[in-house]
């Protein structure tokens, strides 16, 4: 580095010292913590994206949000050029940075990056980041501390896009970097022409396309509520009602509201209640849009669940994908001329394409899908089921291996992602199809391409996926729900000392260290029928996180309370017994 672009960094960054007696460490979602606590890391990051698009000479992503996590946390994550996360290799330079002591080594840091990555020094805007945030109070002051850290590297240039959800960044860093239109704008107008285009060609023998009950979506008084407006507007087709907005008097973000509550607890966010909304399509989104899980509340809620609290039926990411693969099967089976009905497709990820060949489709998943969707998904839909670490980071990287992966955590964090030699092949297929069914298979596959978001899971592309399927198969939500009876499960998590104490195999699925935690988890899981426990230590936060599932509620409670005593005695954990 040169003289002059030390002290440049060295000036601003003596603005924002390191917060004592806090290690900050990238997790899966970036770094997350108390708002007040950020200011230096955030610049930090600035500089680290400044440095990765004058590494790369394209355009990064800084986005500033927290997702499902306190209004009064904020975090700070970053998006590669592709549109996804932030390169792996990249991640421990994120450590570094954050967690310098002082101004000096900081920039020790830096020098080192700078020299490992072999960058050049920049010249007029030859890198570019471009920064967002979500509502959270603390978000502006945030953006302008990034702000600093990005035009603190000499020839890097940032751009505010403003408030917007997690994945409308990632989709526009994606967009920006591929030479089209990248504005807010655009985001909409490319998902409510896709969702126009799928309602046109809809078969008339499905049902009527264009009439359904109105979905109503719990918004986790977050920035998807202003977005799901504006979206409605272009889909006139789309009959949404949003509550939990975050209009004043509708309480915090994320309390008691969104897809990670709705999820987690198995209970109705607020301003949802019985008996004005049984029988009702209702779906909840998280803090930042990136998540999405569907309920409802049953005519006998009663009879499902044994808890006083339990009244909804969750479809959670594992349902959503399902109905996904359910969706695009069926397009592959027309395009391939074949007659069998999904109930016998067993071999239909690998249906061969005339013109084509064989279209390689997956599911991918991780350990936390119910049990009953892998077997759905498997030997119902005959999709093949990849399972991976838990992070979305892991399961994008391999649906990218397929001409097709579809790939959902249950958390409904989750998208679709095609090939993109499958891709074109399937803009051609559109026009050059003898067959008038062919062709418009093909487009229904366009279509679905350019809705989906490529780059991450998007709540708002994810409703209009699933709205539009609903409409082609003709379903309710609660016949959507029948395709298969999840197994009862929960989540639960307990405090430790330090979650690296925990150390799992590559699936997360068991653990490897230490060995008397795996040991007694075993013996606690052939306790009950149908049996099903694992822990794997949070990438945010010191906390183990704890999955269960069993035959019935009953038995899933009372194993996951059962292994959350077992780690807090055999992995460090503090405050309460669990």
């Amino acid at each position: 580095m040169e003289l002059e672009d030390k002290d440049l960094l060295r000036k601003q960054a003596a603005l924002f010292p390191l917060p004592k007696g806090v290690k900050f460490s990238y997790g899966t979602a970036g770094f997350r913590t108390d708002a007040a606590l950020l200011p230096s890391t955030v610049f930090r990051m600035g500089v680290l994206a400044a440095l990765r698009s004058l590494c790369t000479k394209r355009a990064t992503g800084l986005m500033i949000t927290a997702s499902h996590n306190p209004v009064h946390e904020n975090g700070v994550k970053l998006a590669d050029p592709s549109g996804g996360m932030l390169n792996v290799a990249w991640e421990p330079y994120s450590d570094m940075l954050a967690n310098a002591p002082d101004v000096e080594n900081f920039l020790q840091i830096v020098e080192h990056i700078v020299k490992m990555e072999n960058i050049q020094s920049g010249n007029a805007a030859s890198g570019e980041v471009l920064l967002a945030r979500d509502t959270r109070p603390s978000g502006e002051a945030l953006v302008s501390a990034a702000r600093q850290g990005v035009e603190a590297v000499r020839g890097t240039v940032a751009h505010d896009m403003g408030v917007l959800t997690t994945p409308q960044l990632h989709w526009m860093v994606r967009s920006f970097n591929n030479g089209v239109p990248a504005s807010e704008s655009d985001y909409f107008h490319q998902l409510s022409d896709s969702f126009r285009m799928l309602v046109e060609l809809w078969h008339a023998n499905t049902g009527d396309l264009t009439h359904s009950e109105e979905l109503i979506v719990d918004a986790a008084n977050g920035v998807g509520a202003s977005k799901l407006t504006r979206l409605q507007h272009l889909t006139t087709s789309l009959g949404l009602q949003v509550r939990n907005s975050g209009n004043e008097g509708e309480g915090l973000l994320n309390d008691g509201v969104g897809a990670d509550f709705v999820q987690k607890e198995k209970v109705l966010p607020h301003g949802f209640q019985l008996p004005a909304d049984v029988g009702k399509r209702c779906a909840s989104i998280d803090g930042d849009a990136d998540r999405l899980v569907y309920f409802y509340i049953p005519e006998k809620h009663e009879d499902r669940y044994s808890g006083p609290v339990c009244t909804l039926h969750l479809l959670d990411g594992d349902k959503i994908a399902a109905i996904f693969g359910l969706f695009i099967i069926g397009q592959l089976h027309i395009l391939a001329g074949s007659n069998s009905s999904v109930s016998d497709a067993t071999t239909a990820h690998k249906a061969v394409v005339p013109g084509y060949g064989e279209v390689k489709v997956a599911v991918v998943q991780t350990a936390y899908a119910n049990g009953a969707s892998t077997n759905y998904i498997k030997q119902v839909l005959g999709l093949e089921v990849a399972t991976t670490p838990t992070g979305v980071k892991h399961l994008h990287k391999k649906a990218e291996q397929y001409d097709i992966g579809i790939y959902f955590e249950a958390n409904g964090h989750g998208t679709i992602l095609f090939n993109e030699i499958f891709s074109q092949w399937l803009q051609d297929a559109s026009v050059q199809q003898k067959e008038a069914e062919h062709r418009q298979a093909a487009k229904r596959l366009v279509a679905v391409n350019e809705m989906v978001n490529q780059a991450v899971g998007d709540a708002l592309s994810g409703i209009l996926m699933v709205e539009v399927v609903l409409r082609y198969q003709g379903w309710s939500v609660e016949q959507w729900d029948s395709m298969y009876k999840d197994l009862p499960s929960r989540q639960l998590k307990v405090k430790v000392k330090d979650r690296a104490v925990i150390i799992t195999t590559p699936d997360e699925t068991r653990v490897a260290s230490p060995s008397s935690l795996q040991e007694a988890i075993d013996t606690e899981v052939g306790k009950y029928k149908g049996g099903r426990a694992f822990v794997r230590p949070s990438g945010t936060e010191d906390v183990v996180r704890v999955y269960a599932e069993a035959s019935s509620q009953q038995s899933a409670d009372a194993l996951a309370q059962a292994v959350c005593v077992l780690v807090y005695h055999l992995a460090g954990g503090v405050g309460p017994e669990p």
